[in-house]
Order: structure tokens, then C-alpha cells, then sequence
């Protein structure tokens, strides 16, 4: 397949685009910093050029963004908003005029649509949308209002020829490095992987193969469109979640952390507390239904292959260093 992959250099898209690739399909990054081939450039608020590569391809799967990894100020929320709503539309605008339109186009989304929530559990059908909780920080309902925009701006795009799939995907766990994973981790080996506010809250999540087989899932399924939650069917509290981290790593205990020290962290990683402390309880209902088959729908064997798989990592790391400080010494 010709596959197109805007904002397509972070964590996801390099996952993506490895998989995809290695897969034998032809894939093309769209980025505002193209350096390498098979990268071309845009603004992700204007067509140009890169529309080119969308005519003619077989699935578009947008993943453009501002990071959330980031403190949640007006100014960072205003581009969280305007860089995902501009990129949607601008993609529905690139696909409308295509000569040949993709048959597909998933557009990236976000679990944390749902309402922050302990009990029932969110699926397509019967979940809760979020944006009215009582009792939660006034910024978590702009979140929900990006992911609701971002949504929209897919939907009321005129595609008639394109089948459109929103993908309001959980936290995606892979080793990579500078990843939600990798960021986890280091907390666990530091001995600072306790449960934070009590740790009731749930963690929703899936593992980045499941994430990989998922999408090329629905690129098959051409009777699936619409929202489809990405996350594994086993949601779990945070304690539990940061538990079996531990475990799978092999550190004894985690030092938990109250609120207002979460806070300190999150403000020390430059990134914000809804991260941790909002309660995602995210099921994977319509994927369930089309007959998808988790490879890792539990997260304390997930966790052991996480782990694996990161010390398989920095083994290899540490050895090219030690390859190149030899060469360098000789």
C-alpha cells in the first residue's frame, strides 16, 4: 500500500512508520521539518505540495499535533487545539480535491474524550463523554474539547470517496525512548513508582504492537468507521499499573506521592498532572465486536515484554557506545 503519515516524526508515527515499512508498504512522512527521505514538508494549516502524495495513496493516517507532553498553559492549550483541528481540516481539504482519494483515512484521537471516571467503564457505544465532571480542574473540559474538534473536523470533512475512522487510542506503551513508557520507567527504577493521590485512578493503555496490528486491522475492515477506542480491554488503577512496572523490572517498592507532588514533578518534567491524575477507564468495544484479537491484553506480562525489550535496547546502546569510544581511542 501507499501509505501517507502526517505529522508522522513522534513517538507514534516513528512507531508506525517502522512498522508499516517493514511490512512492505511504501510510506510517506508529512512533517514540518523534513530531513531524510521519503519526508516532505508542510505548515499543517495549508495545502501545498505535500497534497501531492495524498493523491493516489491507499490510506492517509493523520497523526498531527502539539505535543501534550507539556505544561497545560492558554498559550500550549491554544496549539494543542490549533495545530489538531487545522491538520484535520487541512487533510480532509487535500483528500477532497485528490484526483484518486485513499479509500481510508484515520485520523488520531484521544481516550481522554472520556469522563473522568472510577466505575463504569467507557466503550463507543455507552461511554460518557467528558467536559461536565464535578469536582476536576476547569482545563480538563478544554482537553475534552480539543479531542471533540478534532473529532468534528474529520466528520464534516467532504470526503464522500473515503472511509473515516477516528482512533481515540489510550496512552500507546513502547520502549522507544522520550515515550510515555520510557518516561514510566524511569520513575519505577528511581524507586519514585508508587501510586500518586491513593492511585484509584484508572490507567488506560495499549501495547505498541497491539497498537500496530490495530490499525492495520481497520485498513482490512472496510465495514468499521467512525470512533474505534484503541486501548487494551484491560484498564487498571494507577497503583496497579505502576505495581506490576515495578515488578516487571524488579524493584521492590515505589515511594507514593500526594498531590501536590505530583504537581512539583509534573511542573519539574514540564508536563502537566492531568496526565496522571485523570481517570481513564477506556475499553476497546468496537474492536471487541469486529472480532480483533489482543496479543497482550494484560498489563503485568505486557509490562515484562515492555521491559524486555528496553534492556534489550539499552544493551545495544551501550555497546555502540563502547564500540565507538574503541575506535575513537584507537
Amino acid at each position: 500500500m501507499k501509505v501517507v503519515l502526517p505529522g508522522g516524526t513522534g513517538q507514534v508515527g516513528t512507531i508506525l512508520d517502522r512498522a508499516l515499512t517493514a511490512a512492505g508498504h511504501e510510506v510517506t512522512v508529512v512533517t514540518r521539518h523534513p530531513r531524510r527521505d521519503r519526508q516532505v514538508g508542510w505548515d499543517g494549516v495549508t495545502l501545498g505540495r505535500w497534497a501531492e502524495v495524498v493523491d493516489g495513496s491507499d490510506v492517509v493516517i493523520n497523526l498531527a499535533g502539539r505535543s501534550v507532553s507539556c505544561r497545560y498553559t492558554d498559550e500550549n492549550l491554544r496549539a494543542m487545539m490549533d495545530s489538531r483541528v487545522d491538520s484535520a481540516r487541512v487533510v480532509g481539504e487535500a483528500i477532497a480535491a485528490a484526483a484518486r482519494p485513499p479509500r481510508l483515512w484515520l485520523q488520531m484521537s484521544t481516550a481522554t474524550i472520556y469522563a473522568h471516571c472510577f466505575d463504569a467503564a467507557n466503550d463507543e457505544a455507552t461511554g460518557t463523554i467528558g467536559g461536565s465532571e464535578a469536582g476536576v480542574p476547569e482545563y480538563w473540559a478544554y482537553s475534552v474539547a480539543i479531542a471533540r474538534n478534532w473529532e468534528r473536523a474529520q466528520s464534516e470533512a467532504p470526503t464522500p470517496a473515503t472511509r473515516k475512522v477516528a482512533l481515540r487510542s489510550a496512552m500507546v506503551m513502547s520502549p522507544d525512548r522520550g515515550g510515555v513508557f520510557d518516561v514510566l520507567l524511569g520513575l519505577a527504577r528511581l524507586g519514585l513508582g508508587g501510586p500518586v493521590a491513593g492511585g484509584a485512578q484508572y490507567v488506560s493503555w495499549i501495547h505498541d504492537e497491539d497498537f500496530v496490528r490495530a490499525v492495520e486491522f481497520l485498513i482490512e475492515r472496510d465495514d468499521v468507521d467512525g470512533p474505534v477506542n484503541l486501548a487494551s480491554p484491560g484498564p487498571l488503577p494507577h497503583r496497579e499499573f505502576m505495581r506490576a512496572l515495578r515488578a516487571a523490572w524488579g524493584v521492590p517498592v515505589g515511594l507514593p506521592a500526594t498531590r501536590w507532588m505530583a504537581e512539583l514533578g509534573a511542573f519539574a518534567l514540564r508536563s502537566d498532572t492531568e496526565l496522571l491524575l485523570k481517570s481513564r477507564r477506556v475499553v476497546p468495544g468496537r474492536l471487541r465486536e469486529a472480532g480483533f484479537d489482543f496479543a497482550h491484553d494484560a498489563w503485568p506480562q505486557a509490562a515484562v515484554d515492555l521491559v524486555g525489550r528496553a534492556r534489550s535496547s539499552r544493551a545495544a546502546r551501550r555497546g555502540r557506545a563502547g564500540a565507538a569510544a574503541s575506535r575513537w581511542r584507537s
